[in-house]
This record gives C-alpha cells, structure tokens and sequence, in this order.
C-alpha cells in the first residue's frame, strides 16, 4: 500500500506466534487479554489512516540484548517452552509457575522446569508458549529498528513490538512482558553516544524498566501511572522511590488516583516534562501503554479516545527525537483508532 512520508512503523507477523489462551488472574484461569489481534488492530489503523509506511525490523544479533539482560535468564526463556512439553507433553497447557521462592525459600535457577520457571516469573499471569521466544525476541529487534531509524535522522519512529516489555527487568518476566524492548532500545542509543530518557505512559508502572536503570544516572526515567497502593504491580512505582547511588535523582515517579481524567493527566505529563528539560535528553522513548483508556477492561483511568491526539501533540512539544514503542491496552475495539490518535497528534505538530 503507497503512503505518504510520515512516521515510520516497525512491525513483524512473528508476534503471531504468541498467543496464550488463558492467563491466572484474579483467583481463576480466565482468557488471556493480551492477544495478537492486539498488534493486528493497530497495524490495520496506521494502515488505514496512511500514518507512514510498515517496514520488517531488521536483526541485531544478541549483543544489545545481553546488555540489559542477564545471560542465564535468556538462555532460559529461549529453552522454557521446550523443558516444558518434555515433562508434561506436547499437548501440556502454556507454562505457568506454581511456586516462588519468597522470604526464607531458596532461588533454583538451574533445577528442574518448575523451580526455574518459579524463580524467574514474578505473576501467574505471563504464560509462556510455543512461540513466546521468537515473538519476544523479534520485538526486540522491532525496537532496535526503530531506534536505529532515529539515529539515521528520522523525527520519530514506532516499535509496534508484541509481547509488551516495561515489566520485564534484568532477570526477572512478568505483567505479559518476557524481554524489555524499550530499555534495550534505550542502551542501544546510549552506546551510541546519546542521552536518553524514557517516558512510561501506560497505566502499570514500568517496575522492569525502573529497575534496570535505577542505579544509573544516565538514562532517566519518567513514570505516569496508577497508584500501586492499587494497581499492579502493586511493589513498585510509589513517588518516594527515586533512584539510588549514582541513579539518586533519575527516576520520577508520578503516582495517580483511580478514575484519573485527562485534565489531571496532562498536569502530571508537565510535571514529568520539567524533569525531561532538566536533564537534558537528545532523545525521548516512550513505553506507549493505551490502557489509561475510559473504557480499557483491566484498568481504572478515565481517558478518552480524542485525549491521546493531546497526548501525542504534549510529546511532540518536546521536540525531540522520539520513539514510540508499543507497551499495553486491552480494549480491542479502540486500541487501534486511540493508539493511532497518539501517533497522529505527534505528527501534527
């Protein structure tokens, strides 16, 4: 389909392949919401509204991967699946943990599927599947495309990566998040000689990126979220945690109440852009979650579909170099037409 020069979009059909069907969630096995059709609506709207053409990220090889991730850990997720049908057969439900080593028990993170799977997921609700490997490491490379369109002048590019990353850390998978896009894409750039700070719109706090950056003074950290007093991930994201040693000062955690509507978002954004200029990014990445949406079905924010083209014109008043990498949002009706609001409000302006 010809397009008109805009915002480049990078995307891959491989995050097809992971598709869980049920998730642990609340007390009870229940159908999984984080889906491929998720992806699929998103990319038939940039396609519809000829937002920018849709290219194949390109292969990184595992060196940027291994700089923000712990070897072991992915070593195991490319083996998890595998270890798994072998003990419980090929027709065994996705993999999802039993058991966690907390206070008193030991970790095992090279015992048996069970007690790795224990010690590496941190929910019940991020099952791991026949392709849940290549899904998450193509969505790396989805990101680092979009990176690299930056650093080769673009204004702005989109990672519409699938499994969503902000939760995954160094070592640990979670919140439908195996391997962390945005924080590979942001020590990517780093290595490159910038300065980057990410900006975490979606309505979970990004405990993964947070922690993988906390200790550092280099890459910043910005967070507009519900309260954890309230919402998962419930141990990580409260205003009083802001970075420590050298990272003191780098995080920013802007905690909001429920039923949050977009007059008191946009204050929060404003707040988070003065930290934005203090620290004096060259370029933005943005963990774009959609679920702050009215109407979301796991979530508890009051945003409306024409918010996030005021979202997406606030970004772009940064005017900074920025990518956008797909994170949550669970309403399949509108996830297309509102993320495509963000995209379409940034190249507005």
């Amino acid at each position: 389909m010809p397009f008109a020069v805009g915002m480049k979009t990078f995307y891959s059909p491989v995050h097809l392949r992971h598709a869980p069907k049920q998730e642990f969630e609340g007390g009870r096995m229940q159908p999984a919401v984080e889906i491929p059709e998720r992806a699929e609506r998103v990319r038939a709207e940039i396609e519809a509204r000829k937002l920018g053409p849709l290219l194949t990220p390109g292969e990184f090889g595992n060196e940027p991967l291994l700089r923000i991730h712990d070897p072991a850990f992915v070593i195991f997720l490319s083996e998890a699946h595998g270890a798994w049908t072998r003990r419980y057969g090929k027709d065994a439900p996705d993999a999802i943990p039993s058991a966690w080593p907390s206070r008193g028990l030991r970790e095992q993170r090279s015992g048996d599927i069970e007690s790795r799977l224990g010690s590496y997921a941190f929910d019940t609700a991020t099952p791991i599947t026949k392709g849940t490997w290549e899904a998450a490491r193509t969505g790396v490379n989805t990101a680092l495309s979009a990176a690299q369109a930056l650093m080769q002048g673009e204004r702005a590019a989109f990672a519409l990566a699938r499994p969503p990353g902000h939760h995954a850390s160094a070592d640990v998978f979670g919140g439908y998040c195996y391997l962390n896009n945005i924080a590979v894409a942001a020590q990517f750039l780093r290595d490159a000689g910038m300065r980057p700070a990410i900006l975490d719109v979606d309505y979970h706090h990004g405990n993964g990126t947070q922690s993988i950056f906390y200790r550092r003074d280099d890459v910043l950290f910005v967070s507009i979220h519900a309260d954890p007093s309230f919402a998962y991930p419930h141990f990580l994201g409260f205003a009083d945690e802001r970075g420590e040693d050298a990272g003191e000062g780098a995080t920013l955690n802007l905690p909001l109440p429920r039923l949050t509507q977009w007059p008191a978002y946009a204050m929060a954004m404003d707040t988070g852009f003065e930290r934005l200029r203090t620290f004096g990014a060259d370029v933005l990445l943005v963990s774009l979650g959609l679920d702050t949406f009215e109407a979301d079905p796991i979530s508890r924010f009051k945003l409306k579909s024409e918010d996030y083209l005021r979202m997406g014109e606030k970004i772009a008043s940064l005017k900074l170099p920025t990518l956008f990498v797909f994170e949550g949002g669970y309403n399949i009706e509108k996830l297309g037409e509102i993320t495509a609001n963000v995209l379409e409000g940034f190249e507005a302006k």
